[in-house]
């Protein structure tokens, strides 16, 4: 999956280094390319938060109602986010992004030979048959860059690839504010700044999210979820801080940077879209409707009673998300009823989850 994902992010970091020269610069300015290109779907996670906000109460109240009755519970869950055109699962697709993001970048980090170098494979793997003459002790994951520190300690012993090679390989600037981003981190000073600095971030981020929450929530609730989302805060900036130690520091410097950026872009849209002002706004919106319906209906009671014809636009007015679902559906149904000459069925609930 790593080696996908890596080759076209192999093209990103490619371009920039064309530019700028130096990797550690090209994967800050990766890292900013990337958080502009996925900016809409955090837009819309903030949405997709603030209309949950809003749903929580009803989602309670069904709860409370069928609390005995988990499938009719799940049935009813279905039915409201259908109605309130809800996807549970759309507020998770920015992380999932994020890790599959991040797996792809470890491959670019791990073959740079591969991806920004831009060296064939018969090439690559000569230069492996070479190195594993020199060092029994070479680890897969990182052979490429293993390659590398080889070909700076000493470069003759890499002739028979040419000087086009060896040239780019010397000239490959993995150096970053002092710190050499193909080597793995260790308790030393001052490599042990990228997991701590990893660590660090997360946590700062996690802490500010879960303030903001709580101050922008509707209900001054908190919404964390209790203790189980309260520790996962804690451990998230662990868990940076431990798997930082096991790659090359390449990948904690974008994983710092990711958060310092993602903790920018919370303050940016808890300013532009904020979640409690969200959710007046949606309140409001929903009152506006069930008004505007309600009305609808009072007035096609009144014409149905004097006999007149009601406007198909005032019908529309007054229907539910769930009718009109209903007959949509009951109108396809009978279109292949009567193309295939089979049995018109009824649109029950069930069809509408």
């Amino acid at each position: 999956m790593g080696n996908i994902i890596g080759y076209p992010l192999g093209w990103i970091m490619w371009a920039l280094y064309q530019v700028v020269r130096n990797y550690g610069v090209a994967l800050v300015l990766f890292t900013l390319v990337l958080k502009i290109i996925m900016f809409p779907l955090s837009v819309k996670q903030q949405k997709s938060n603030a209309k949950m906000s809003l749903m929580n109460p009803k989602l309670q109240e069904l709860q409370k109602r069928y609390a005995n009755d988990k499938t009719k519970l799940n049935e009813e869950m279905s039915k409201l986010y259908q109605e309130e055109k809800y996807n549970p699962l759309s507020g998770c697709l920015p992380m999932l992004l994020q890790f599959v993001v991040l797996f792809g970048l470890i491959d670019v980090i791990y073959n740079p030979l591969e991806h920004i170098l831009r060296f064939s494979k018969e090439t690559i793997e000569q230069a492996t048959e070479i190195m594993s003459g020199i060092s029994t002790s070479m680890a897969t994951a990182s052979q490429q860059l293993a390659i590398i520190a080889a070909v700076k300690a000493d470069s003759s012993a890499f002739a028979a690839l040419g000087t086009e090679f060896i040239d780019k390989v010397v000239n490959f600037n993995l150096n970053f504010l002092g710190l050499n981003l193909g080597e793995m981190p260790s308790w030393s000073w001052p490599i042990i700044l990228v997991p701590l600095l990893s660590g660090i971030t997360s946590l700062g981020h996690s802490i500010y999210t879960m303030i903001s929450q709580k101050k922008t929530s509707p209900n001054g609730q908190d919404p964390s979820g209790g203790g189980m989302m309260k520790g996962m805060m804690y451990i998230m900036p662990l868990f940076s801080f431990f798997f930082a130690m096991k790659v090359p520091a390449g990948v904690g410097i974008y994983w710092t940077v990711s958060n310092v950026l993602s903790l920018i872009q919370s303050f940016y849209l808890n300013w532009k879209y904020n979640p409690k002002e969200m959710v007046e706004k949606m309140k409001a919106l929903e009152e506006e409707q069930k008004k505007i319906k309600k009305e609808s209906r009072q007035e096609m009671k009144e014409k149905k009673e004097q006999g007149q014809e009601i406007p198909q636009e005032l019908e529309q007015k007054a229907l539910t998300a769930k009718e009109i679902n209903r007959r949509k559906l009951a109108e396809a149904r009978r279109r292949d009823a009567e193309k295939y000459g089979e049995e018109y069925v009824e649109v029950t609930d069930d069809d509408l989850i």
